[in-house]
């Protein structure tokens, strides 16, 4: 294990930001590759996968508790995941995929984890018979189970957009809406379509582990945007360069933090250490939110014009402050988004002060892209799979990873209110165009990858 000094000074900022901005540890993450359960009966597929999650990850929650009373910093959730699980039950049918989930839900109560993610498939250039089965397998997978999360990569800034896969989750969604319908259409909070999706990323609903991981990995996601709101709210009449100097001093504090946890949690598991992923991701609680660090850069509101720099300067200086603490930052690294489980950006939305099209300008600067966003029940599958299309586009032309998380809400009309609970917090309802996307979504095919020189 690396040796890490850290002062008696910087174990006091330490300790006033886990007691007064509420900086936490957002996640402890295993990584399993389940390559070696692999067999052609499904029964013993699920079997093997139950016994290796539940071996691998056996001291998860209680080394993680352990280390948060230690330390004195909140760990707030323990997460599994696993690989991509198209790629590890070929001759799996529909029904098949959705056994597959229950085992790893079985698995996951059994640990006492949160969320168990990998319930996922990668066809950015095309889909196997796997792929098409898994995905099939989705709308009952999401709804029979508690624990597991999805994932689908529909495209990369090498391979272009599988619109064939675009069209298939949109409708995908729309049944998992329905199927969750009791629930405020739960499921869709579970289930992340993705392009250039990372295969390190530690956060649900799209975390995986990817074919070029080890056998076992621990990855840690740092959260702390109270600890940057209250240092800018601090020192509210610096300039730009000034601001981006302040928030990646703050990052590099909050990344040694997760740092410190993350190596001690893979000594004492022994499982390698993987990443830390250095995001900013907010909760609903007040004074936890990316959006009033926005605002505290002097925006009346998040959304209004302006909104989109102030992200850009947050990420980048977030980026730039983790990079010197750790020399394994990976994941999404970045600020999150998320309307639903974001404070400010519940208020923005209930005030009609953010729209969907500037959240889509926003994700192109910031970590991930249009997440948790309750939309009109009545929104046609086309629709969906155009916002899926679009929010593709900006990631495989920026080469970034982009995704979308949004809900459908059974029911629901532009400006209702619905409650997911917990961490996914709550939202109203966000309107989308009326005009139909249905012409263009149904062409199929993929749209070629773009040129990657003469850059403009």
């Amino acid at each position: 294990m690396r040796t890490l000094n850290y002062s008696a000074e910087e174990i006091v900022e330490t300790i006033d930001m886990v007691r007064v901005e509420r900086l936490d540890i957002r996640t402890v993450t295993i990584g399993i590759s389940l390559f070696d359960c692999v067999s052609g009966d499904t029964a013993t597929l699920c079997e093997r996968i139950y016994n290796k999650v539940t071996t691998v990850a056996a001291e998860l929650t209680r080394t993680t508790r352990d280390i948060g009373q230690e330390f004195g910093i909140p760990i707030i959730n323990n997460r599994v995941s696993v690989t991509p699980i198209s790629l590890v039950a070929g001759q799996a049918d529909a029904d098949g995929f959705v056994r597959i989930a229950q085992a790893l839900d079985r698995a996951a109560d059994t640990l006492g984890i949160d969320f168990i993610g990998g319930f996922s498939a990668h066809v950015e250039k095309g889909m196997t018979g796997a792929d098409r089965n898994l995905i099939a397998a989705i709308p009952r997978a999401l709804a029979e189970t508690k624990r597991v999360c999805s994932s689908v990569n529909i495209g990369s800034t090498k391979a272009g957009l599988n619109m064939d896969a675009v069209a298939l989750m949109g409708r995908t969604i729309k049944e998992t809406a329905a199927l969750t319908a009791d629930r405020g259409s739960i499921g869709c909070a579970k289930l992340v379509v993705f392009c250039n999706a990372v295969q390190d990323n530690p956060f649900m609903a799209g975390a995986f582990h990817g074919t070029g991981e080890p056998d076992a990995v621990v990855n840690v996601g740092v959260s702390g945007p109270g600890v940057v709101l209250r240092a800018l709210e601090q020192t509210p009449d610096q300039d730009f360069g000034a601001l981006a100097s302040l928030i990646k001093r703050m990052a590099f504090k909050i990344t040694r933090a997760g740092e410190l946890v993350g190596r001690t949690a893979s000594e004492r598991l022994g499982i390698p250490f993987g990443i830390v992923d250095l995001s900013l991701a907010p909760t609903p609680a007040k004074g936890d939110s990316v959006a009033r660090i926005l605002e505290a850069m002097g925006l009346e509101r998040v959304g209004t014009h302006g909104s989109t720099a102030a992200l850009a300067l947050l990420n980048d200086a977030v980026k730039k402050g983790g990079a010197m603490a750790s020399s394994f930052v990976g994941g999404l690294s970045g600020a999150f988004i998320p309307v639903s489980e974001d404070e400010g950006m519940i208020e923005a939305a209930e005030q009609g002060d953010i729209s969907l099209d500037k959240l889509e300008a926003m994700t192109a600067v910031c970590s991930v892209g249009l997440d948790m966003i309750a939309l009109p029940g009545d929104t046609p599958a086309e629709t969906l799979s155009a916002i899926i299309a679009d929010e593709a586009a900006i990631g495989m032309v920026n080469k970034k990873t982009t995704a979308v998380r949004v809900i459908p809400v059974a029911g629901g009309k532009a400006g209702d209110l619905v409650e997911f609970g917990g961490l996914l917090g709550h939202a109203r309802i966000i309107p989308v165009n009326k005009r139909s996307s249905a012409r263009f979504v149904n062409r199929g095919g993929r749209i070629p990858a773009p040129l990657q020189a003469l850059n403009n």
